[in-house]
């Protein structure tokens, strides 16, 4: 079996998550499909966690295991099966459980970083980059850390501020450039899947 590898990246809360779920029952769901996020791959920071929006840089690449996520796309690729890690928003911490995940016919792999690291890149058939306006991405993100993830207003902020905005601007962004499409909130996505593979 054929495995191919697509990248889904953008900015925090550029709406990734939703166009990766979208592409994944278009192409036929559970059946056909893996959908793999970079949060699952965040090294334990709950040693070094002091308080919301601190100093703990959750932004910054080297915050996650880039390196076994670039393994475990190589092992999918190959047919073989892998462990994903399982990481706590609310400890900070990579549970001692995994998650065991089969290759199938189309890996999707989800995260703000994943275009900016050579060794996941290069592992791309394709890739597309929502490109997103900071007043919108900066609202959604606000909405859901306080909403989902019990975060206070000030650490949103903050962590927005002195983290976000400032990683975005030299990582994210800048990756744009690897993308195969580059799209923003007008996307169809019959049109975005038609030309990841064309």
């Amino acid at each position: 079996m054929k495995t191919t590898l697509i990248g889904i990246s953008g900015g925090s809360c550029s709406g990734k998550t939703t166009l990766g779920k979208k592409i994944f029952e278009y192409l036929g769901g559970s059946e056909k499909c893996i959908l793999l996020y970079q949060d699952s791959y965040y090294i334990d920071q709950s040693h070094r966690f002091k308080e919301d929006g601190g100093d703990v840089n959750f932004d910054h690449p080297s915050s996650l295991d880039f390196y076994l996520l670039s393994r475990h796309l190589e092992l999918l690729k190959k047919g073989r099966e892998v462990e994903v890690p399982i990481y706590d928003f609310a400890t900070h911490k990579r549970l001692k459980q995994t998650q065991k995940v089969s290759p199938k016919e189309f890996v999707l792999v989800d995260g703000t970083l994943i275009l900016s690291q050579d060794n996941v890149s290069s592992l791309f058939h394709s890739s597309v980059f929502l490109n997103v306006p900071e007043v919108t991405r900066f609202e959604r993100r606000k909405n859901r850390d306080i909403k989902e993830r019990g975060r206070t207003l000030d650490g949103v902020v903050k962590q927005f501020e002195n983290h976000v905005k400032p990683m975005h601007d030299e990582f994210v962004q800048p990756s744009m450039a690897r993308a195969k499409i580059v799209v923003d909130n007008t996307f169809t996505l019959e049109s975005i899947v038609a030309r990841l593979f064309d």
